[in-house]
């Protein structure tokens, strides 16, 4: 019994029979018009007098509001009351305007039904309470059955003392009414305020759009502060171990970790840069480093480390570096910067570096190839290498993204790192 009127009453039920009221007060313009253009062509007045002009007047109301229902803005305010009012949850209902017309004609059969629906139960609301207040109170004030309230039989002989009984019932008839058509819409909107395939499709377009800028962000954070951190680590443990022995090499080592430090929270400030939205100043605080710019600094860090580095160079037609396309150059260095932080974290001795420039047997030069070697993994009882994590990861995707394709593994005996990028730039 409880249930039944939380059903009928409770608060749920309640904020429906707003969201119903709400519908038939937005009716109301359409009405209005409706009843002057019926009212033209009839060739008569009194529309509040006419039952007949009132019920046309509503059934041209409905296409009215139906065809206004066509515009974007309607679906996320009615999504939004549905939301709010109806109980039915958020992910049910579609986000943004309606863009195909295929959800704008859900949106409008929604709108038309909404309103009209509403617009009943508001009449209905209207005129039930004041009626059944009367029937009810008709046994108990004589002046009632006297007054000329239209009352008919119910004014005579015992008729007064049924009255409340169809009062009560008046009441009952509405709240069941209102629950109903409350349950109605509430069932109804998921179906015709609900995602349309080209919603989801969006909504999947703009999740990977913000997914890939995370991606983005991480593998910038990884190669810059991944690397930065490995190298500083190395740098300071070969600096304490030949602190008493070699104080030139401690020195060295020292001044990598400050420039090498330096260095990363520039990058560092670029990087959350680009979280800051309309902040594209900070975003190029610090230019992105690349082979022609950063390459050799990049070695000489790794080799203050304390892992020999012996690197082959070969442009190609092009002459330097700074020749690449500017994309491709960028990539390229996080990608070899990838590389020499797994030798310096799983290596075990000198690493052999070589970058040129592919020349295609028909004319210019077409891809770079960038290839690393160096021996596995040092010490006994050492977890095995693998074929990379993150960092690995990470570059492969920048060389997918400019065409490209990166391998990694063992080798010939040893630990092999290769890349090749295309030099026509991003796809």
């Amino acid at each position: 019994m409880r249930a039944a009127a939380s059903r009928l009453l409770g608060a749920r039920a309640r904020l429906r029979w707003v969201h119903l009221v709400l519908g038939g007060a937005l009716l109301m313009p359409y009405f209005l018009l409706a009843q002057v253009v019926v009212g033209v062509w009839a060739g008569r007045g009194g529309f509040f007098n006419s039952v007949q002009l009132t019920f046309a007047s509503y059934g041209l109301a409905l296409p009215l509001a139906a065809v206004t229902a066509v515009f974007g803005l309607v679906r996320p305010l009615s999504a939004g009351a549905v939301r709010a009012l109806c109980g039915v949850p958020g992910e049910r209902l579609a986000e943004g305007p309606a863009r195909s017309w295929a959800a704008r004609g859900r949106t409008s059969a929604w709108w038309t039904l909404h309103l009209g629906v509403g617009a009943v139960v508001s009449g209905i609301s209207l005129a039930v309470p004041p009626m059944a207040v009367v029937l009810i109170a008709l046994p108990f004030v004589s002046g009632l059955r006297s007054a000329e309230l239209g009352l008919g039989w119910f004014s005579t002989g015992a008729a007064p003392y049924v009255a409340p009984l169809l009062g009560a019932g008046l009441l009952g008839g509405l709240v069941l009414c209102a629950a109903g058509a409350g349950a109605l819409l509430a069932r109804t909107a998921p179906v015709l305020l609900g995602p349309t395939g080209a919603d989801r499709l969006a909504a999947a377009e703009e999740r990977a759009a913000d997914l890939a800028v995370r991606n983005r962000l991480a593998r910038e954070l990884h190669d810059a502060v991944g690397h930065a951190l490995s190298a500083v680590t190395l740098q300071a443990v070969a600096a304490r171990r030949v602190l008493d022995s070699d104080p030139g090499f401690a020195r060295e080592a020292l001044a990598a970790i400050e420039d090498t430090a330096r260095r990363t929270v520039g990058e560092l400030d670029a990087v959350l840069g680009l979280l800051r939205d309309g902040d594209p100043a900070r975003a190029g605080a610090a230019p992105a480093p690349t082979l022609a710019t950063d390459l050799d600094a990049l070695l000489a860090r790794t080799r203050a480390a304390g892992t020999a580095v012996t690197a082959r160079q070969d442009p190609g037609p092009a002459g330097d570096w700074a020749q690449l396309p500017a994309i491709t150059s960028r990539e390229a260095y996080r990608i070899v910067q990838e590389g020499l932080s797994n030798a310096l974290r799983h290596g075990a001795g000198p690493v052999e570096l070589r970058i040129a420039v592919r020349v295609a047997e028909d004319g210019p030069p077409h891809a770079l190839e960038i290839t690393m070697t160096n021996p596995p993994g040092p010490a006994a009882g050492a977890r095995p290498r693998t074929t990379g994590g993150r960092g690995l990861h990470g570059a492969a995707e920048r060389a997918g993204l400019l065409g490209g394709r990166v391998e990694a593994g063992p080798h010939e005996g040893l630990w092999r790192l290769r890349a090749v990028l295309p030099l026509g730039g991003s796809r």
